[in-house]
């Protein structure tokens, strides 16, 4: 009978039911994982990649692609029967061809599996063809964002006539969950009104969440919602209607000039009629009993697992070929025409799709002379940031709503403004959405751009799970954040960061940097510049700090290397080390001086970044903190925690035991004993001691 009835299903029928199958017996064998919007939507992602999507299997890393982003992760087995239908070639770490597939149906039996290449949510860079990091909900539809704003910038900066580099589409797949997340707000209330034309997102409604049905908590016209962002909106009454889904997907193709929301009503109940269809769609393998029921309802043998059969894969890869293969080529051979034409953007584009830098990146970074008064280093950061950018076109961002003071505009000739008529502006305005922001910025660093963006220090636990997810999936988005201390005053302590450097320095994978002074400033954007694999939090202060003088201390290039040696003992043998990072480090140079006058010899190291100095070799860090000098102070105007590995049981810390309060700075300072009276008597008291 099962046979009878796979010889009466049409190829496009097959193919649906062999992403269900796949999917269900993955689950199943793994015992764990989510089945029900692989089932519910294998019909809607099969008709966009075979139909639509032009994307070549054999060159997953192809430019100009169309991105599919699988925004409810929960659902990856979707995504990884497909990529293995394609005949997605793998790629390395480098993004060079490597041998095999993406994903083979060893892989596939794997799932969820340790070191296997299909994770229970998808990862970027683990498995070839997944376009970014999804799990965390809404995250997936907010960094598509990113990607269609990349596509569209992108085209702007490189298309010439004749010479159409980059038109991708961006298509992501969501759920209720996604819509219910803030996140998705944000990203689609900005996407909206930038009008961007190549963004679709697919909305699988089919109305089920981990507690039960929506109705328990989520009653609004999603529909409705996005056309009040600007959006156009296209409704198809059941995902198993092959050709609305299709119709659908050309209707986003002749709308230019606004995203598209694709509303897909779908129901995931495939087996018993009794069975209730939460437990498959979150969170629980169907049971052997069930997943018998749901082969024999699709007409699939019940007795064979992970079975593709005959025609599925040579349909599936012979029309993505045809499309997908002959654009690239097409493609190929009109970039190899543009180099001829265009040298120098061509050369910029090979720079940019390589993460390496233009040449001259560094040429005319300013350098600051001694100033007792100096300036604040977000100030001294802007100087820095219009010089780099300059010769670096594809650095690019903005502000939270906050570059005025953040000091993150560009300001050099044809910097610009993108906007919905401007698609070439380098000057980003994300408006007071940071959690969108850093998913858009991850989005853009996913297609190669550079992306910086920017806000207070204190509002990162706006965003840290989207900064997180830049680290889990090693992008160099930069960070700019500013007001780093109680140094923000009146302000208070809500806008005051206390435990901000802790819990940043406590996330594997980022490089925070605060640096002292405007020379740091430079150098810190020099490490950056250079950074292809992590991302990096620039904290920076919003008060005056002096400009050192760097004939009387040691080089701000010390920087590099996490701490240096700033000023030294006689002889290179000090009774105590101070430690100290940004704006405290003036603070700790003072008590040194006053402690020297005294007869107590003493060494200040700055240290911008305990990530930069993790990564130097024991030597250098022994040379900077010495084992058998143990008198250590370390002074920092945010959270103590975490310093002990530095002043080690017999040291002091200098720092912030509550959070701050609403004075001016003066005030504050002494209120918490961040005064050069404070660090002489800590000093003197701990080597009485």
């Amino acid at each position: 009978m099962t046979l009878a009835v796979m010889a009466e299903q049409s190829i496009d029928q097959l193919c649906v039911n062999t992403i269900r199958t796949l999917s269900i017996d993955a689950v199943q064998k793994a015992n764990s994982g989510h089945p029900g919007a692989p089932m519910g939507m294998a019909p809607v992602v099969y008709t966009l990649w075979l139909k639509e999507l032009n994307y070549d299997p054999k060159d997953p890393m192809h430019p100009n692609r169309d991105r599919f982003v699988l925004s409810c992760g929960h659902a990856s087995m979707l995504l990884y029967s497909i990529l293995h239908l394609a005949g997605v070639s793998n790629i390395d770490a480098h993004d060079q061809p490597a041998p095999g597939e993406a994903v083979s149906l060893d892989d596939i039996k794997n799932f969820r599996q340790v070191d296997g290449r299909c994770p229970g949510h998808p990862e970027y860079k683990w498995t070839t063809g997944v376009e970014t990091t999804t799990g965390p909900l809404g995250q997936g539809y907010a960094n598509s964002v990113g990607m269609a704003i990349a596509g569209q910038w992108l085209a702007k900066h490189f298309n010439r006539e004749g010479f159409e580099l980059f038109n991708y589409n961006v298509y992501a797949l969501g759920g209720d969950g996604c819509m219910m997340e803030g996140i998705t707000s944000e990203a689609a209330s900005m996407a909206g009104f930038l009008r961007l034309p190549n963004l679709c997102w697919i909305y699988d409604s089919n109305r089920i969440t981990i507690e039960g049905h929506t109705d328990l908590t989520f009653g609004e016209d999603v529909g409705t919602r996005f056309m009040a962002y600007g959006w156009e909106v296209i409704r198809v009454p059941d995902a198993n209607d092959l050709e609305r889904v299709g119709q659908a997907l050309k209707m986003f193709k002749n709308h230019h000039d606004r995203p598209t929301l694709i509303i897909v009503d779908s129901h995931i109940a495939y087996g018993s009629p009794n069975k209730h269809d939460t437990a498959g769609a979150h969170g629980e393998p169907l049971g052997e009993e069930e997943v018998k029921l749901t082969k024999r309802n699709l007409g699939f043998p019940e007795d064979k697992s992970f079975y593709i059969p005959d025609g599925v894969t040579e349909h599936l890869r012979s029309a993505m070929a045809e499309r997908g293969g002959k654009s690239r080529d097409q493609w190929q051979k009109m970039f190899a025409d543009y180099k001829t034409k265009y040298p120098e953007l061509h050369a910029e584009l090979s720079c940019l799709l390589k993460r390496e830098l233009p040449a001259g990146w560094d040429k005319g970074l300013p350098t600051f002379p001694a100033d007792a008064k100096g300036l604040a280093t977000r100030e001294s950061s802007a100087k820095v940031l219009n010089a780099l950018a300059a010769n670096y076109p594809w650095l690019i961002g903005g502000a939270a709503d906050l570059a005025p003071s953040t000091k993150t505009r560009l300001t050099f000739d044809g910097a610009g403004d993108f906007n919905a008529t401007n698609y070439g502006g380098r000057n980003f305005h994300f408006g007071i959405r940071e959690h969108a922001m850093a998913a858009v910025l991850n989005g853009m660093a996913a297609s190669k751009i550079r992306p910086y963006g920017s806000g207070f220090l204190i509002f990162i636990d706006y965003l840290k799970p989207s900064l997180r997810l830049s680290a889990i999936m090693e992008l160099p988005v930069i960070y700019v954040f500013t007001h780093d201390s109680i140094g923000v005053g009146e302000d208070g302590p809500t806008h005051q960061p206390i435990e901000q450097l802790a819990s940043l320095r406590a996330m594997p994978g980022i490089i925070t940097i605060r640096p002292a002074d405007a020379n740091e400033v430079v150098e810190a954007w020099k490490v950056t510049a250079q950074v292809k694999h992590e991302p990096v939090v620039l904290a920076l202060t919003r008060q005056a700090l002096p400009t050192l003088d760097r004939t009387k201390y040691a080089s701000a290039a010390g920087l590099a290397q996490g701490a240096y040696i700033l000023h030294d003992a006689p002889g290179g043998k000090p009774d105590y080390i101070l430690i100290a990072t940004g704006s405290e480090v003036a603070l700790a140079l003072g008590a040194a001086e006053e402690l020297a006058r005294e007869g107590m010899n003493g060494r200040v190291v700055s240290m911008p970044s305990w990530e930069l100095f993790a990564k130097q070799d024991q030597a250098y860090q022994d040379k900077v903190l010495p084992p058998d000098v143990v008198h250590r102070v370390a002074v920092e105007m945010g959270s103590t925690f975490g310093w002990e590995r530095y002043v080690g049981q017999k040291g002091k810390i200098i720092g912030m035991h509550s959070f701050g309060a609403s004075a001016p700075l003066k005030d504050l300072l002494k209120k918490f004993h961040f005064t050069q009276e404070n660090v002489v008597n800590t000093v003197k008291e701990m080597l009485r001691k």
